[in-house]
């Protein structure tokens, strides 16, 4: 089995899991200086490789049978001038990744994607049933009105789960380049009669996960806040309802995703199904950690952040037998103290 990302806070855990399982697996990874930081060394059982290097790629595809595509540029994207490096690390290079996969006359692949695919997820009018809101407003941001509204009468809207047929509506660079990639997918599984396992990982946190940068997640800087003895910053009002999942549940929906003997091109939410509130994570990491720090509520925005995502965990259960064993309350208690990397 071929792992790209291997040296990344999730690829690790799913190399570790796959390995432990028995898998023979071979671990590349680009060590972007963004993720790994300057003058990065790969790890044990890792070699150095930017997949969109074709002639160096290739070699490694001899003899495999599944990739587990886990390299990506991740974040929402400081600017837009972000677009060719979301583009070429996650687009390009899965492109090329499946060229070399085809030459090698390899037909599994096991796809790394994000709920960030769904865009502002879906809603329900108490009067209208489920409505399709429009993207929030500036002028309404500004105002700390951050909820959406019934494009038919006005009133403010509930947040639904979100299941996997729900459209692909990216709101970000990175949604853009995940929703890219997973189209890339779908369209060389048509065409070469493969196998393609579309993993839609929602807010992973846990032990190895990358300190506070811009591409971070919010877990991490929150987290990084804490030990320097700074309040938490919670953006909008800390309503924002998110599903997190851990990282040793991914690594686990990985060897699920890995056993599935499964046609064609298929997706499915990864995700703990006990949705949360932005707040109430901020609160949970102040609590566990046991400082006087509380979580200042900021009224700021980040343009194209989307209200609330919480998904629908079903399908995964069904079909790949996946169920998240770690809840969010005592996963983030043990966060609290999991050891990041720099």
């Amino acid at each position: 089995m071929l792992l790209t990302g291997a040296a990344g806070f999730i690829g690790a855990h799913v190399g570790a899991a796959l390995q432990g399982a028995g898998h023979e697996v071979i671990g590349v990874d680009a060590l972007l200086p963004v993720a790994h930081g300057e003058n990065p060394v790969a790890p044990a059982g890792c070699r150095r490789l930017d997949i969109r290097d074709a002639d160096a790629l290739a070699p490694l595809l001899a003899g495999v049978d599944l990739v587990c595509h886990q390299a990506a540029m991740v974040g929402a994207g400081v600017d837009a001038a972000d677009a060719p490096a979301y583009g070429g690390h996650n687009d390009f290079a899965t492109s090329v990744l499946l060229a070399q996969m085809f030459a090698a006359g390899v037909r599994r692949l096991v796809l790394a994607s994000s709920m960030v695919v769904y865009g502002q997820g879906r809603y329900q009018c108490p009067e209208h049933g489920p409505v399709d809101p429009a993207p929030r407003r500036r002028q309404d941001l500004d105002a700390g009105v951050f909820e959406h509204h019934c494009p038919v009468c006005g009133h403010e809207v509930r947040w639904r789960l979100v299941d996997e047929d729900t459209p692909l509506r990216p709101r970000s660079l990175y949604a853009a380049s995940k929703t890219a990639q997973e189209h890339y997918a779908l369209a060389w599984a048509e065409a070469t009669g493969g196998s393609v396992v579309a993993l839609r990982y929602h807010n992973v946190y846990g032990p190895g996960m990358p300190r506070d940068t811009p591409y971070s997640g919010v877990a991490a800087i929150f987290r990084s806040a804490i030990e320097k003895g700074q309040s938490p910053r919670v953006f909008e009002d800390g309503g924002q309802m998110r599903d997190f999942v851990h990282v040793g549940d991914v690594a686990a929906a990985n060897l699920a995703a890995a056993a599935a003997d499964i046609e064609g091109f298929s997706a499915f939410n990864i995700c703990s199904g006990q949705p949360i509130s932005i707040l109430e994570v901020a609160t949970a990491l102040c609590d566990a950690a046991e400082v006087t720090l509380s979580p200042v509520i900021t009224g700021q925005y980040r343009s194209g952040d989307v209200r609330h995502i919480v998904a629908d965990p079903g399908r995964a259960a069904t079909v790949l037998g996946f169920r998240a064993a770690v809840g969010p309350r005592d996963g983030l208690r043990d966060f609290a103290f999991a050891p990041l990397r720099g």
